[in-house]
């Protein structure tokens, strides 16, 4: 993720990084703007952890405060409560799909094992799915499949 998609735009660290992802055999795309985080343009979006948490606890307060508003709105009077009672149905489901404890627990990269942040205010349910989330690394053995791949990266940039 960088401040714009053009290749000029980023500090050192960020154009470092995209140039070894480029001369990869990733399916690497390019820059992307924190916008795409939502539109599904990259299954992976990378940033370092700064980036990564302003853009989580900004998305956390987005989400926040139009359920706020929608709540508010469905209060008005008696006519918005019937419509809200109406589309209860639509408003759980959507709910559900954007429910943040189904997508609990950061990876930490760049270690020698494996080992998931879980939100500070995690309940029993975000915490199990970061525990799933580190069952499936295990399994997958994700720290080996990356270091792997570092490695086929950094040999290539040192050979170029």
């Amino acid at each position: 993720m960088n401040i714009g998609e053009e290749e000029i735009k980023g500090n050192d660290q960020v154009k470092q990084a995209a140039q070894m992802l480029a001369n990869s055999d990733l399916n690497y795309i390019g820059y992307v703007e924190g916008d795409a985080i939502f539109r599904g343009v990259a299954d992976v979006v990378v940033c370092d952890g700064f980036v990564g948490n302003v853009a989580l606890k900004t998305t956390e307060g987005v989400a926040s405060i139009i359920a706020q508003f929608l709540r508010e709105e469905f209060r008005r009077n008696l006519f918005t409560r019937l419509a809200g009672l109406v589309a209860l149905p639509v408003l759980r489901r959507l709910r559900q799909r954007i429910d943040p404890r189904q997508y609990n627990g950061a990876s930490l990269l760049g270690l020698r094992g494996i080992v998931l942040k879980s939100h500070g205010g995690a309940d029993v349910i975000a915490f199990q799915r970061a525990i799933e989330m580190a069952v499936l690394e295990v399994e997958k053995a994700v720290p080996s499949l990356i270091d792997q791949k570092l490695d086929s990266l950094l040999s290539k940039g040192r050979a170029s």
